[in-house]
């Protein structure tokens, strides 16, 4: 009855439109109230949650990411990737592509890399004859990169909701390679696409452009290099190579590019703190969620039905990405990060698949979902910046789904694409 109260409370808010952070935070204190603990136990479960120092690196991410936003970072990693891979069949898409691959390795936000690139690659696609819903369907699909590809706020979530015993260096390592293939499956599917669709190819501007945009972006690109390099050598925590990279991030805008204004400093920190508040107070209240889990022993009931259903673990870990992703087509993402890892790492690392192969695969699934209705958020800020309707976008956007099905696929039952670099490096 416990159960049912939890989940009942919680699907009921979700429905009715209730903020996930706040409907988790209210099925868990009407289950807490059924059981007879004191209704204080909710609010010292959701501070436990996030009394965590690792999660200090949360909102000096964003913040980095929301400057680089701002500062004017992203026209020219458009540049460099323009001057690159613009000469291509289709230029104009692997350029979006290839753009949100160094953006995603510097800003983390799937969001942020849509609203920065979108604004300035959709419109020009448009002009060059692309058709709306291709160039929107590229940018959201490849924005997800930014999730996978390090550093990724999302990743430190993960380690927290694992429980703390896996390390963030090593994520950051297992994501580079998943990143870059879903960065080239994407690719091929816009390259086919485009040889359909007769779209242009733009000139090769010559090798002495590529240098100069490249010599104008690798500053930016050391934002990613501090926050990253810092926590694989040991030098810095994860939370203090957070800190480095915003006073950076802050310091190359406003002293070197000279881009960042005074009011896209105060956009970036209201950006900023909007965006940690919203983050911290879902880890809050699913942390009291996820605690009722355990304490109705769902994760134990959920690997029961599943090794009923089969004992192979190839299907077993099909039927986990399944639900994956069909959870993350109705529900935020973090709050399934937090959700989900309790209940579904034990039975992964049962069937012998390492914990940080599992965290990969979990953060491209859910990441897929944030591409798709009805709670996909870059689907819809994508369609917001394209100008066109979401039944548009959804009626051509299935080569991209199963592009990034089959690196999905790779990191599923290929252990050494997401293990191969940190078993080197670390």
């Amino acid at each position: 009855m416990g159960l049912f109260i939890l989940l009942g409370a919680f699907a009921f808010g979700v429905v009715i439109g209730m903020p996930v952070a706040f409907a988790m935070g209210i099925a868990a204190a009407a289950a807490f109230l059924f059981e007879g603990f004191p209704s204080l136990i909710t609010f010292q479960r959701a501070t436990a949650g996030v009394s965590v120092f690792s999660l200090l690196a949360i909102p000096f991410f964003i913040f980095a990411g929301e400057i680089m936003l701002h500062g004017g970072i992203a026209q020219r990693l458009v540049k460099l990737a323009s001057a690159l891979v613009g000469h291509l069949k289709g230029g104009l898409a692997m350029v979006n592509i290839f753009s949100s691959m160094l953006f995603g390795g510097i800003s983390g936000s799937a969001v942020a890399d849509i609203s920065a690139l979108g604004s300035l690659l959709v419109p020009v696609m448009k002009e060059r004859g692309y058709r709306p819903d291709f160039a929107v369907n590229v940018t959201v699909t490849s924005s997800i990169a930014g999730i996978v590809i390090p550093p990724s706020h999302n990743m430190i979530i993960f380690a927290v909701a694992a429980g703390g015993g896996i390390s963030v260096s090593k994520l950051f390592l297992a994501g580079v390679i998943p990143g870059m293939l879903m960065c080239v499956s994407l690719a091929v599917a816009a390259w086919v696409l485009s040889i359909r669709h007769n779209y242009p190819a733009e000139p090769f501007p010559g090798w002495r452009v590529v240098g100069r945009a490249a010599m104008d972006a690798i500053p930016g690109f050391m934002t990613a290099v501090i926050i990253v390099g810092g926590t694989l050598s040991g030098v810095f925590t994860v939370t203090e190579s957070g800190a480095f990279g915003a006073i950076y991030a802050v310091l190359l805008t406003a002293f070197y590019y000279r881009t960042l204004t005074w009011d896209a400093f105060r956009r970036s920190v209201v950006g900023a703190v909007r965006t940690t508040a919203m983050v911290m107070i879902l880890i809050a209240f699913a942390s009291s969620f996820a605690y009722l889990l355990a304490l109705y022993q769902v994760p134990a009931a959920l690997s029961g039905l599943l090794v009923s259903i089969s004992d192979n673990p190839i299907v077993i870990l099909l039927m986990i990405n399944v639900i994956l992703l069909m959870l993350g087509a109705i529900m935020d993402m973090a709050a399934l990060i937090l959700i989900c890892t309790p209940i579904f790492l034990p039975i992964a690392t049962g069937l012998g698949m390492d914990p940080v192969q599992f965290g990969i695969m979990l953060l491209i699934n859910l990441g897929i979902g944030l591409c798709t209705p009805p709670v996909g958020t870059c689907l819809f800020v994508g369609c917001a910046v394209g100008k066109i309707r979401i039944e548009q976008a959804m009626r051509s956007i299935w080569p991209f789904y199963l592009a990034i099905f089959v690196a999905l696929m790779l990191v599923t039952y290929v252990p050494g694409v997401s293990l191969w670099l940190p078993s080197i490096l670390e």
